[in-house]
């Protein structure tokens, strides 16, 4: 049985961190600087008593307001988090209650970053083909800011809180092609936030400046630059070419390549090393910053209103990021 994309909507915390506050803390970071390298000009923060569960929720209320769909019809829920609500009970189950979805539902979380959404899709793809659930709640939500030391200027720069909702169903706009996923733990610690769970769960407030000048702790979220964009420049050219082969068709039949929204430097990079055009390349993050797994739905959401596609249409999504994991699929409408 086939899997679709049958709606999608995402919701965003209503405190906002804009470049020119950014430069009011880091003098150095100019407004212009940050907006250009970065490609970010402001990014939604949640608020200190505002949880990835509460804006889960508010993104699946969205979901079923504007594409009329009611929460009994929901038989599955999958939330993508690496923030969640408490080690124990599972979040899902805590948002099937407070969304009013039967008790006959299935819910589950599962813990990935960037490519969380590819993985996300799979999940549910694979559920509608096993005959388990026929209508899936998928969910997207992250709170990076709430890992962020305050003296981090390089992160603080990059991320943004959000959250998105997607039903995956047995009819819908779009069907969903095969995957290709990989995986490669030796980078682990190249992206991290080492202390806080049961391996290391005493915090130390110490903290230090590394070579570029951010604050940094063991219990605030570390990311080696130099070391995640190797990693992309390397896995996700291959990764591109592996989801074309898999799906039977070539570069030049597919009409829109959505990647995960890391940066403007990165993202243009690996549009020039993959030989993608500007005008197939869809990028959406000035107005929200590097969202994590919710990043794909966002500007999937935003290119499916900018850019109406056509009968047959071929749309290639990448996530890539944190674990390191990665993952493509194709869309065809």
């Amino acid at each position: 049985m086939n899997a679709y994309i049958k709606a999608i909507s995402y919701h965003l915390p209503q405190n906002q961190l804009d470049n020119a506050a950014l430069a009011a803390l880091f003098p150095e970071w100019g407004v212009e600087k940050i907006a250009q390298k970065i490609g970010i000009d402001t990014r939604h923060i949640a608020a200190a008593d505002e949880f990835a569960s509460d804006m889960a929720i508010a993104a699946a209320q969205k979901l079923f307001a504007e594409h009329s769909v009611s929460p009994a019809r929901i038989d599955f829920i999958l939330y993508c988090t690496q923030s969640p609500d408490y080690f124990l009970p599972t979040t899902a189950c805590i948002i099937q209650n407070k969304l009013g979805i039967p008790v006959k539902a299935g819910a589950l979380d599962f813990n990935l970053g960037c490519s969380g959404y590819i993985y996300g899709l799979a999940l549910a793809k694979g559920l509608v083909a096993a005959g388990i659930a026929k209508n899936i709640l998928l969910l997207t939500s992250e709170t990076y800011s709430k890992f962020i030391h305050p003296g981090d200027k390089g992160n603080r720069t990059i991320f943004g809180d959000a959250a998105t909702a997607t039903l995956i169903s047995t009819d819908g706009f779009a069907a969903i092609g095969e995957f290709e996923l990989g995986t490669d733990g030796e980078g682990a610690t190249n992206l991290m936030v080492k202390q806080g769970a049961i391996r290391y769960p005493d915090k130390n407030a110490d903290s230090v400046n590394d070579d570029y000048g951010n604050e940094q702790s063991p219990g605030h979220l570390y990311m080696d630059g130099p070391e995640i964009f190797a990693f992309t420049s390397k896995a996700v050219p291959r990764l591109v070419a592996d989801t074309l082969a898999k799906n039977n068709v070539d570069k030049a039949g597919i009409d829109l390549f959505i990647f995960h929204q890391a940066n403007r430097y990165m993202l243009e990079h690996l549009r020039k090393k993959i030989d993608i055009s500007a005008e197939k390349f869809f990028t959406y993050m000035a107005n929200v910053g590097n969202t994590v797994s919710s990043s794909i739905p966002i500007a999937l959401y935003e290119a499916l209103k900018e850019k109406p596609a056509g009968p047959e249409a071929k749309w290639l999504l990448a996530g890539f990021g944190v674990g390191y994991s990665w993952g493509a699929t194709v869309i065809t409408f």
